[in-house]
């Protein structure tokens, strides 16, 4: 289940938010990836800055709809497929778009990707959390394990 906006004027006309406050029914990356799919679609790719902030503001009007949505990052379509290069600085070239689209747009939170095990990229939704060195943990990307439930 999920909430569906649909707009005219974007490459991708109609978005799909899915937010769980029942963690136990948060998915991993390829779950979620696959939950798209099925439902005729993909996970979100992101091709400009105008659209990052077209979907933080959908997040925030989210919020602010009294649904009671708390701390929960959200799996977008970035990945790095294989461990080749995981460590080494050529790591951040490594993250690709899982329906193939090609935007070299990146919104990394200060001092990511850290690489490593960490292969699968969430949106940041941590609105109780510090800021940390980067700001307040909304909206910016963070590469994580693909296993985790978001």
């Amino acid at each position: 289940s999920g909430q569906k906006v649909c707009y005219g004027d974007f490459k991708h006309s109609c978005y799909k938010l899915a937010y769980f406050q029942d963690l136990s029914r948060r998915v991993g990356f390829q779950e979620a990836r696959q939950a798209c799919e099925i439902d005729g679609g993909a996970l979100l790719s992101l091709g400009s800055e105008a659209e990052q902030q077209l979907i933080e503001n959908m997040l925030q009007n989210l919020t602010k709809s009294g649904s009671g949505i708390s701390d929960g990052d959200f799996w977008i379509g970035l990945w790095r497929s294989g461990d080749g290069l995981a460590t080494s600085s050529a790591c951040p070239d490594l993250y690709q778009w899982a329906d193939g689209s090609i935007s070299p747009f990146r919104n990394w939170y200060t001092d990511e990707p850290s690489c490593g095990s960490e292969a699968c990229v969430v949106m940041y939704h941590q609105p109780t959390a510090n800021p940390g060195l980067g700001g307040p943990y909304l909206y910016q990307w963070n590469d994580d394990r693909c296993n985790m439930k978001h």
